[in-house]
């Protein structure tokens, strides 16, 4: 659905000016729900501008939908605006229309008659849970009210991509849950492709299925979210996952630990995440076992689990081998102990 070919976006002129994306290539296929990360200044916000025309590359190609979006007219760029809809960080509502009126703008700018907008509007309204709020202004809203109009237009004209702007970056943690929920609904019942950008890990783990992890214009990380969350091979993917989860503890140089015997981090995934192995393994080869640190989570719909031991005593390689055969990836920590 959308292609990002070896594209670079500089700002001020080729030679002198600040280059916002350097040799950027990613794909995003149909119907997923692709995360865009990076720190403030990454070149997120230029990205996602690529995509819908609102900028064009100062070189390589973006192409969406089957156009090649800087080739495209006034017309060629109308229609596909139509096609690709956005959702903004701070709302970007029309303070002077109602809700309504504001759902139904960009039918009426494309040139729909009364009695469609009418029903599209009712239609989205009562899809993003606003039925009753028709006739109220942008100031009577919350915040969650506000980008649940902002979802709701972008909707409007039946886009096939939705482009999310920090979406949820100026709502509370359960407004975010709630937006969250929309999203990943509309993804899964209108089969819709949507690109998220967000410097949150955890509107990542939450929604998407593959993320690019974005660090000074250059695409450092890219992957399945249960990759580049579980197993970050970047330092800005790790950054990420830690400031989300916090440490695993128990890791030499982490806060001065110092343990003995040999570190492992096990990763469970789906049911194998409660299953009762670390007791049968233990019996079965005479290793005991610290648990230095953990977590129990969710990719998505996915039950996760990580754990950090230190294993000592007994045959302390069958039991690596024993994790392994049941499913658990083991990969060794830090210098791997005394």
């Amino acid at each position: 659905m959308i292609t990002f070919e070896d594209v670079s976006k500089t700002y001020g002129g080729q030679a002198s000016g600040r280059a916002a994306l350097a040799g950027v290539s990613l794909s995003v296929a149909p119907g997923e729900v692709f995360g865009v990360i990076g720190a403030s200044g990454a070149g997120k916000s230029t990205l996602i501008r690529l995509i819908n025309g609102l900028e064009t590359p100062s070189s390589g190609k973006v192409i969406v939908d089957g156009d090649d979006v800087a080739a495209l007219g006034v017309e060629g760029l109308r229609s596909l605006r139509r096609r690709v809809g956005m959702i903004f960080q701070h709302f970007n509502l029309l303070s002077s229309k109602t809700v309504a009126g504001n759902v139904a703008f960009p039918l009426k700018l494309a040139g729909r008659p009364d009695a469609e907008v009418r029903a599209r509007t009712a239609e989205l309204l009562a899809r993003v849970g606003l039925s009753d709020f028709a006739g109220k202004y942008p100031a009577q809203l919350s915040g969650g009210q506000k980008q649940r109009v902002g979802v709701a237009r972008a909707l409007a004209t039946g886009p096939k991509v939705l482009l999310c702007d920090e979406a949820t970056s100026a709502l509370d943690p359960e407004t975010t849950e709630q937006i969250l929920e929309l999203v990943s609904g509309l993804n899964r019942e209108l089969g819709l492709t949507i690109v998220l950008i967000t410097h949150e890990m955890d509107v990542v783990r939450r929604v998407c299925d593959r993320v690019a992890v974005l660090e000074a214009g250059r695409v450092v990380e890219t992957g399945p979210v249960e990759q580049v969350f579980l197993h970050p091979a970047s330092a800005t993917a790790r950054r990420f996952v830690m400031e989300v989860e916090g440490p695993l503890g128990g890791v030499p140089g982490e806060a001065g630990a110092s343990v003995d015997g040999r570190l492992v981090r096990l990763t469970f995934r789906g049911e194998a995440t409660y299953r009762p192995i670390l007791g049968a393994v233990a019996r079965e080869t005479g290793v005991d076992y610290s648990i230095l640190g953990g977590r129990i989570h969710r990719l998505r719909e996915t039950p996760y689990g990580q754990l950090t031991l230190s294993l000592t005593g007994g045959d302390v390689e069958a039991a690596i081998a024993r994790f392994q055969a049941d499913g658990v990836r083991v990969d060794l920590v830090g210098g791997a102990g005394r």
